[in-house]
């Protein structure tokens, strides 16, 4: 189905969709979640260019010259070839025929460097913007963005992760409250667990049961009445809300037509990214999809075959989908990784780490596509022009969704920290 939607032309493949969901959903793109979440809440135009954020992760670090950096004259580039997009002078690499389609909706940004070549530590430099250190532990972007900005829907969590393990590195609320840590799914099509009442629980017993249990912590509470104490109701009650939510259906991907399932394709990132879609459309407002296997030290070119596809098709699918929805205007989608590749091939056939120059994507959100922003040389061994920093990375994340950069929040100690540390948003990028 994908790749006979793809053999159509531009618009005929915009009338494909756009008729196919109305025929499924029996509306139009922009209701299908019955009111828009924007029109009743939406951020402040002169501050924010977004409102929610779908992060795809690439973890192990993803070669930027096999991908979106290509050096079709380096000697050990390899099989890769380079193809022509859909914008004048960009060309990316024929791992990605349908975002070469879209680059229109994309900013490249082949100008990254890091000062962090080691997974854990890249890892947390990413989503902190702060180096990792064993005093502190630094909040990710989606704790920083649903504390200082807040949540849309009252009864779902405004911060979600997808995939990958339960304890990444810097993606947790840090010293920030604990009701701002991320719920972690483990896989897309397994719904939200434990969160339905035993059968043989009612509504009167429900009541009962938490009254008690109110009664029974009354005590401790008013002994105790500390940070984490309060904490602790705060979790138990957001629990409760999310257990009656009728919004719990946003998790149900079996609610998607199958049309959708095939768009997105059947890959962990790609159902990912339609359980993204959904999040987003019921009100979560951070959303990070883990897409590991990128570190390749061996078989780079082979592995990279098995990489590519499914973030071909399923942030394809997404870009469309979020367009034709109405959504992308208000959604940042942001592709990261913690490092890139060596151009130099080892003697695995893989490619190493190297932070001193790699690739991320962004688009949606304000975000202006059809861009390249930075170059790095020949080889892609370094960064000659308009470097980004990983916290300018994420300046560029909050500036985008209307965070103020320079508002200091002080961790439990009494230490002083801004939500990309000392970094500055690239502001050419929208």
């Amino acid at each position: 189905m994908y790749e006979e939607l793809n053999r159509l032309d531009e618009l005929s493949r915009r009338k494909f969709i756009q008729y196919s969901a109305k025929a499924f959903f029996g509306v139009g793109l922009t209701s299908v979640a019955g009111p828009s979440w924007a029109s009743q809440i939406m951020p402040d135009p002169l501050k924010a260019t977004a409102r929610n954020v779908i992060y795809i992760y690439l973890n192990g670090g993803m070669s930027h010259i096999d991908t979106f950096d290509p050096k079709p004259d380096w000697d050990e580039q390899g099989p890769v070839e380079t193809i022509q997009t859909n914008v004048d002078g960009i060309r990316v690499s024929n791992y990605l025929p349908n975002l070469a389609r879209r680059m229109d909706k994309i900013a490249v940004i082949r100008s990254m460097y890091s000062t962090q070549g080691a997974h854990e530590q890249g890892t947390y430099y990413m989503h902190t913007g702060y180096e990792q250190r064993g005093t502190v532990q630094h909040p990710g972007l989606g704790a920083w963005l649903n504390s200082m900005s807040g949540k849309t829907n009252s009864t779902l969590p405004g911060n979600i992760r997808i995939g990958g393990s339960n304890n990444t590195p810097g993606a947790s609320a840090g010293f920030l409250d604990a009701k701002f840590e991320p719920l972690h799914l483990s896989k897309p099509g397994d719904g939200l667990p434990h969160v339905l009442r035993h059968h043989t629980v009612d509504d009167v017993e429900m009541r009962e049961r938490l009254a008690l249990a109110e009664m029974m912590d009354l005590t401790f509470h008013k002994q105790y009445p500390a940070k984490a104490v309060r904490a602790y109701n705060d979790v138990y009650a957001d629990a409760i809300r999310l257990m009656n939510s009728k919004d719990l259906v946003a998790f149900d991907l079996s609610q998607e037509p199958r049309l959708m399932h095939q768009l997105y394709g059947s890959s962990q990132l790609g159902q990912g990214a339609l359980l993204a879609r959904r999040l987003v459309e019921h009100g979560v407002r951070y959303v990070e999809i883990n897409h590991g296997g990128w570190d390749t030290h061996n078989d780079n070119h082979e592995n990279l075959v098995n990489l590519t596809d499914p973030l071909d098709h399923a942030l394809s699918a997404l870009l469309d989908d979020l367009h034709y929805r109405g959504l992308l205007e208000e959604t940042l989608v942001v592709v990261g990784t913690e490092f890139g590749r060596t151009p130099e091939m080892n003697s695995n056939a893989g490619r190493n780490h190297h932070p001193n120059a790699f690739t991320c994507l962004l688009a949606g959100g304000g975000i202006r596509g059809g861009q390249i922003h930075g170059s790095t040389d020949g080889r892609g061994q370094e960064v000659l022009e308009n470097g980004v920093s990983v916290p300018d990375f994420n300046a560029t994340i909050a500036h985008a969704l209307g965070l103020p950069l320079d508002k200091v929040i002080y961790s439990p100690d009494g230490r002083p920290f801004r939500v990309a540390d000392k970094g500055r948003p690239v502001t050419a990028l929208f």
